[in-house]
């Protein structure tokens, strides 16, 4: 299963290296079959190539950390890096005009900060208080810039050329690209990832055992999520959309 897990940031930039490097280099074949994924074959290259890291290393140690890690640490740690996200959701929101959307997200930040502890209970949405998750690949999406060609990033997994932009911009939001210590850093970084993953186990098992084209599958559910993102759950038609 290609999980569409985040790495760290240094792997982010080398990642859109790589793509502007092969974006150059790559030759559209006229017959593809669907408008949105011109480059399937290097896409279903690094589809492979992700499955394979992923079935040899994180989802094993995403395994282990499940079956070691008790629910209620398990779960704290979930909510001590969405704490996190809720920074960059705020400041997108901000960009998006969604005033009231970046006022939940930072009283969200300041309750689960400090009655929280540090993040680790989400004491927020007890009080009704819900996450927004905006990205600056929304907020491009919200600005009108249209999604471009579908993209498979090494490690990062799915996204499209307006995306693969937005993780970039997101990188400098992220409170743990400020974290002087290399060590901590990486093994915030680290743990995040193997987390991440650990919460997805179960909607990878579905696509690998009901799915006959897991690229597709994962490909058009991806475009369909970002889709419905950007437009706030209530895209329009997709004819009325340019590509």
């Amino acid at each position: 299963m290609n999980s569409p897990v985040r790495a760290s940031g240094t792997l982010r930039t080398l990642a859109l290296v790589g793509l502007l490097f092969l974006g150059g280099c790559a030759t559209t074949d006229p017959d593809y079959a669907d408008p949105r994924d011109p480059l399937e074959g290097f896409n279903r290259a690094m589809f492979s190539l992700n499955d394979f890291l992923d079935r040899a290393l994180i989802n094993p140690l995403a395994e282990g950390y499940n079956l070691i890690v008790p629910s209620p640490v398990d779960k704290g740690v979930t909510n001590f890096f969405n704490n996190l996200e809720d920074i960059t959701s705020a400041i997108n929101s901000l960009l998006q005009f969604k005033v009231g959307h970046a006022a939940t997200d930072l009283t969200r930040v300041v309750v689960n900060t400090t009655v929280g502890i540090g993040g680790l209970f989400d004491v927020a949405s007890h009080l009704d208080l819900r996450r927004h998750e905006e990205d600056f690949g929304q907020t491009l999406g919200t600005w009108g810039v249209a999604s471009g060609p579908y993209l498979v990033l090494p490690i990062l997994g799915p996204s499209t050329g307006r995306d693969a932009v937005g993780v970039v911009v997101d990188w400098f939001t992220d409170p743990l690209t400020y974290v002087q210590d290399d060590t901590v850093r990486w093994s915030l970084r680290g743990l995040n990832l193997v987390d991440t993953r650990s919460d997805l186990l179960n909607a990878s098992r579905v696509v690998d055992q009901a799915a006959l084209d897991p690229y597709s599958f994962v490909r058009d559910a991806y475009l369909q999520r970002r889709r419905s993102a950007v437009y706030d759950g209530n895209p329009p038609p997709e004819e009325e959309e340019d590509f």
